[in-house]
C-alpha cells in the first residue's frame, strides 16, 4: 500500500462519494465498479476443501499465503475497503467463436489472450482510478492489483454487487455475460459497502455440458487438471493422454463454458483497442503457427500473456491439435521435421499426433 494513509480525522467523506467513484470508473473504461468490505469468512471452507482435493492441480502458488489470500487486511495492512472492477474484453462475437472450433487446421486461442495483456492495461487504469480518487478526498493508502498476488477476485466481485458466480465458477452479469477483466483497489477509505445481487443460472447446466473434458466437477467447482485452459498454460508436463482428443484445435487457454452460456447472448464487445486480435490470431492455420521459430513466437508475441508459456509448451499444445487434424501429408512431414532437436516434452506429443495423423489416414 502507499505510504499514504486517509486521515479520517480530517474531514468526512462526502455524501456522494461512492456515485463519484463509480462515475470514475465508467470514464476510465470500466463497465462496472462496486465496493465491499475485507471479510471473506464465507469463502473460507469452499477454498480450503478445494486445495485439499488438489484441484489445483501444479500451481502451488495457490497453497502459498493463504491467510493473505483470504484476508485481504493481511496483504495489504489497513485495508479497510476494496473497490472492485471489471472491463469487457471480447472482440468478436460468439457465433465466430464457435465456429472456429468446427475447423480443426484453425488455432483457436482463447479471446482473452488475442491482444495485449490485459495486465498491463488495467493495472495502469486502475493506477489512474486511485490518483483521481485522491484528487476528490486527499492521499490515501492504496494497492492495485488485476490476477496477480493472492487476491480472490471472484470473491470480492461477488461481494461487491458487480456479478455472480456461474456454475463454470466464472462472474456474470445480465448484460454483459462474462466476457470481462476483473481488478481491484484495496483501500484504506471508510467507504459504504454495496449488496450482492441475486444469481440467475436457475437449473442451466450448459457450461457442464458443454466443458470437453469435463472439468466442472459439479456446480460452481472446477478440478483446473481436467481444464482445458489449465493443461495448455499452466500444466508443464505432458497432457494426459485421456484429454487430447478432447483439446481438438484449442491450443492455448479455452472458452467453452462461456460460448455455451446462454447469458452470453448478451454479449458486450470491447471499446479498448488494445484487446483487439494481433497477428490474425483470432484465424490462423495450426501448420503455420507450429512452424514458427522462436525469434518470430517472441516477436509476435512480444506484449502478449502468451509469451509466457515459452515456444516449447507453444509448439507442444499445437502438437496436440495437429494430431486431432483432418489427416495431412504436410502436416506429418512438418511434425517429423521437428522431431529433431525436440525436448522429452515436445517430442511425447509429436510422437502421440503422428501416430494419430496415421491412424486416420
Amino acid at each position: 500500500m502507499t505510504e499514504h494513509k486517509y486521515n479520517q480525522q480530517r474531514k468526512e467523506l462526502p455524501a456522494d462519494i461512492n456515485l463519484q467513484i463509480k462515475q470514475i470508473g465508467l470514464q476510465l473504461g470500466f463497465q462496472a465498479t462496486g465496493i465491499t468490505t475485507t471479510s471473506l469468512d464465507q469463502h473460507h471452507d469452499y477454498y480450503d476443501k478445494w486445495i485439499q482435493k488438489n484441484f489445483h492441480g501444479d500451481m502451488s502458488y495457490m497453497e502459498r499465503n493463504v491467510d493473505k489470500r483470504l484476508n485481504p487486511a493481511e496483504l495489504v495492512p489497513n485495508t479497510l475497503t476494496v473497490i472492485c472492477t471489471r472491463m469487457n474484453y471480447l472482440t468478436e462475437s460468439s457465433e465466430h467463436c464457435t465456429e472456429l472450433l468446427d475447423h480443426p487446421t484453425d488455432a483457436y486461442i482463447s479471446r482473452y489472450a488475442l491482444g495485449r495483456d490485459y495486465h498491463k492495461l488495467i493495472r495502469k487504469r486502475l493506477q489512474k482510478f486511485a490518483n483521481q480518487i485522491a484528487t476528490l478526498l486527499g492521499e490515501f493508502g492504496y494497492r492495485v492489483f488485476t490476477d496477480s498476488a493472492p487476491v480472490m477476485e471472484k470473491a470480492l466481485a461477488i461481494k461487491a454487487g458487480i456479478g455472480w458466480r456461474g456454475k463454470h465458477s466464472n462472474l456474470l452479469d445480465r448484460e454483459h455475460g462474462s466476457w470481462f477483466f476483473l481488478g481491484e483497489i484495496y483501500t484504506d477509505l471508510p467507504l459504504q459497502t454495496d449488496n450482492k445481487i441475486t444469481e440467475h443460472c436457475g437449473e442451466c447446466t450448459a457450461c457442464i455440458d458443454k466443458c470437453p473434458t469435463q472439468a466442472i466437477v459439479s456446480p460452481y467447482v472446477v478440478d483446473a487438471r481436467r481444464c482445458i485452459s489449465y493443461l495448455t498454460i499452466e500444466h508443464h508436463s505432458a497432457i494426459p493422454v485421456e484429454f487430447r482428443k478432447a483439446i481438438g484445435n484449442r491450443i492455448y487457454g479455452c472458452d467453452d463454458c462461456q460460448l455455451y452460456c446462454p447469458w452470453n447472448r448478451f454479449e458486450k464487445f470491447t471499446e479498448e483497442e488494445d484487446f483487439n486480435s494481433r497477428h490474425g490470431l483470432s484465424d490462423i492455420d495450426l501448420l503455420e503457427c507450429f512452424e514458427w521459430t522462436e525469434t518470430q513466437f517472441l516477436s509476435r508475441f512480444e506484449g502478449s500473456p502468451i509469451r509466457r508459456i515459452g515456444y516449447e509448451k507453444w509448439r507442444s499444445n499445437i502438437a496436440i491439435a495437429l494430431g486431432n487434424a483432418a489427416v495431412s501429408p504436410h502436416i506429418i512431414k512438418s511434425l517429423q521435421n521437428a522431431l529433431s532437436g525436440a525436448s522429452d516434452l515436445l517430442t511425447e506429443h509429436i510422437n502421440w499426433s503422428i501416430k494419430e495423423q496415421l491412424k486416420s489416414a
